[in-house]
């Protein structure tokens, strides 16, 4: 596995492209590593790199994952999302200790967060939902990712209705987060929610809007249609 990672880290450091880790340091607040690799061809080459470890034992990719977590380079991060998410259908309970400690330890930017929690965190949720009171604690947590996490970690279920009042639960406990990023995840998820549940989320925001802050007021109003937005708006 070792060498294998050694592969991956060789490939990205071959085609990364100075102009594009330039400007992909313009979307983060947070210093980022990141060796100047598009997308698409971070998540082709985890593609491509996990046809040959498919058959290997969950656990040995799960370590070949950390071992790309502990790099710090985002690409490296993406490419563990990536071959963590192609594992979902052996996901067990217990993994979540695991997860947790990935977010806590190794998640430092949103790109990663959302990567990670949109889909491993979303599909272990609706596999395993009793875990959703982890979620709410989350939301205490001194770790902004973690606080985050807790909210964007539903946005596939919410695209899917499921999970709704949970996703006002959370959103009432991250409600006066000061964090810009916190502020955005769940503005972020009330949006989701709002194109599946309309009614829901507006009498949320007409409940709460005196408080809401403006950042997240806005991502959760997005998809509304103009009138709703306006009424939501008004002071």
């Amino acid at each position: 596995m070792n060498g294998l990672i050694e592969k991956i880290k060789e490939e990205l450091l071959k085609i990364g492209d100075p102009k594009v880790k330039l400007a992909s340091k313009r979307f983060f607040k947070e210093n980022i590593k990141t060796h100047g690799v598009k997308a698409a061809s971070v998540h082709k080459i985890a593609k491509d790199n996990f046809k040959l470890i498919k058959n290997e034992p969950k656990e040995t990719i799960f370590e070949g994952c950390e071992l790309l977590f502990k790099s710090n380079y985002i690409e490296e991060s993406l490419v563990a999302c990536d071959w963590v998410f192609a594992l979902k259908k052996q996901y067990k309970p217990t993994d979540f200790i695991r997860f947790e400690n990935w977010i806590e330890t190794y998640i430092t930017n949103w790109a990663t967060c959302d990567t990670f929690c949109n889909h491993t965190i979303g599909s272990f949720i609706m596999m395993y939902p009793d875990f959703l009171d982890n979620l709410k604690k989350w939301t205490a947590s001194k770790n902004l990712w973690k606080r985050r996490a807790a909210a964007v970690s539903l946005i596939v279920p919410a695209k899917k209705g499921l999970f709704h009042n949970d996703i006002i639960q959370i959103s009432d406990f991250l409600l006066l987060d000061e964090e810009d990023l916190v502020q955005k995840g769940y503005g972020w998820v009330l949006k989701v929610t709002s194109q599946v549940n309309e009614q829901l989320i507006f009498d949320y925001i007409m409940a709460n809007k005196s408080k809401m802050p403006r950042t997240a007021l806005r991502y959760a109003i997005e998809k509304m249609p103009t009138e709703l937005k306006q009424e939501a708006m008004k002071k």
